[in-house]
């Protein structure tokens, strides 16, 4: 292990305990104002950010040349999970605090801000070492298929939405129907996108040098 990865371990550790402390202070906090547990747990944020500190947990028990496809796909999906975390809430959530419970300022900025962030970057940084199939981009969409399914399916028990887009009390099925159709496009783009860059890199890590052109020798 060099010594870069030795700082590249540490950081990712940090990350991942400051994601841990973040959220369980703001369930704590939730919980202490009578709010639900299970609602907490419901929100995509607190699901991509739980696993992204498992993604980062995995990289440094993990070392790179041990890394199968599986483990970079799972990866991957991580980075995807919390990328979309950090998009939604750019354009659709921010200044809504109060309603997704983390009111608290740098709770916010943890969930929502630095993990996305750090999460990307250490995927640019130390990217996956396999091609993966083109299949991977569509299994990636399956938990943010499955979550939305989850939401509708529980908020109509306890009449409870964590995100504007997906209350059907306010929009009706016709109006959260069509918003998610929108977003899981945009989240399939950003899932080939990533695919696309991720098997780019992992040739280039696989071929780092490039070859020379060989000489033309006249006859």
């Amino acid at each position: 292990m060099t010594a870069t990865d030795v700082v590249r371990n540490a950081l990712r550790l940090g990350f991942a305990t400051a994601a841990i402390v973040a959220m369980s202070y703001q369930l704590a906090t939730s919980v202490a104002l009578g709010r639900s547990g299970a609602n907490f747990f419901s929100f995509f944020t607190i699901q991509s950010n739980i696993l992204a500190v498992a993604a980062l947990f995995l990289l440094v028990l993990v070392r790179r040349e041990e890394r199968s496809p599986l483990v970079d796909g799972l990866r991957t999906g991580a980075v995807l999970y919390v990328a979309i975390t950090g998009v939604v809430f750019a354009l659709l959530l921010s200044g809504l605090q109060q309603e997704l419970q983390t009111t608290t300022p740098w709770v916010d900025t943890v969930v929502h801000r630095v993990m996305p962030l750090v999460l990307v970057v250490d995927w640019l940084l130390d990217p996956p070492g396999h091609r993966l199939p083109a299949w991977a981009a569509a299994a990636w969409l399956v938990y943010p298929v499955a979550w939305f399914a989850y939401t509708l399916v529980r908020g109509e028990v306890v009449d409870w939405y964590p995100y504007p887009f997906v209350d059907v009390s306010e929009l009706g099925y016709g109006g959260v129907l069509a918003r998610a159709a929108a977003l899981t496009v945009g989240f399939a783009v950003l899932a080939l996108g990533l695919l696309a860059l991720g098997n780019r890199l992992a040739r280039r890590r696989a071929d780092p040098t490039p070859h020379a052109p060989v000489e033309q020798h006249a006859a």
